[in-house]
């Protein structure tokens, strides 16, 4: 079977029939699994208020917006376990695959995987290109190419260029890993100002054209960091 038939065979699979190929078998996270920045907030307000409080450099607060706290998770786990629309690679320029999140989204999705992404002939720093999610629960992959050190501008067209996918695709979900943090280099709390301010933006501008954006990290650290900085950018008061 080439790539392309058994990319549309998962498109086209049954749920429940599809669930049968999981590598993480049961342990598949759905949409509905997933708590809302609302709920998240509202279950440890007084946690996350006095946490915020004892951090030092905060980005500007942003203005209320309720719907926008619908439409934003922090969930820490396991991308490669989420059934939704699609979920986004930190990958090399190859898309050939590589070490960590790169490395276990391939793994999970089967050899048709890189397949695939052999047709796409690499991919440039800032840009992104989508796949089949083939044995993912989810539907789609986009890789995107993030900076090697502090490069603002890179960091941001990664974001931009993956949701103009989600976009044109019309997926109504998405999960981001914290692209470029790890052995690329750039500090934590830099990218996550850019990772937050960027789909801020797109939301307010695209608010009816998706359900959820998903913040999928994995260090505590990071829970950390977009617990005190989704305050400011997604405020509830």
């Amino acid at each position: 079977m080439t790539f392309s038939e058994e990319k549309a065979k998962y498109l086209s699979l049954p749920i429940d029939e599809k669930r049968l190929e999981y590598k993480c078998n049961k342990d598949f996270k759905t949409l509905s699994d997933i708590e809302t920045w609302s709920t998240y907030f509202q279950n440890n307000e007084s946690r996350l208020i006095t946490q915020r409080e004892a951090c030092v450099q905060l980005p500007e607060k942003h203005s209320v917006q309720p719907s926008l706290t619908e439409k934003i998770s922090l969930w820490k786990g396991d991308i490669t376990t989420l059934e939704i629309d699609a979920i986004v690679n930190a990958a090399n320029s190859s898309l050939l695959g590589g070490g960590g999140v790169d490395g276990a989204i391939h793994r999970a999705a089967g050899g048709s995987l890189k397949e695939e992404c052999r047709t796409l002939k690499g991919c440039s720093v800032g840009q992104a290109k989508i796949t089949g999610g083939y044995k993912l629960p989810a539907k789609y992959v986009i890789h995107t190419v993030g900076p090697q050190g502090e490069h603002p501008q890179d960091l941001k067209n990664c974001y931009e260029s993956c949701l103009d996918l989600v976009r044109e695709n019309r997926l109504k979900s998405v999960a981001f890993p914290c692209i470029s943090t790890g052995v690329y280099g750039y500090p934590q709390e830099a990218a996550a100002k850019v990772a937050l301010k960027t789909i801020r933006l797109f939301l307010e501008k695209n608010h009816s054209e998706i359900d959820r954006v998903i913040f999928c990290v994995f260090l505590p650290t990071d829970v950390t960091i977009y617990e005190n900085f989704l305050q400011m950018f997604f405020p509830k008061s």
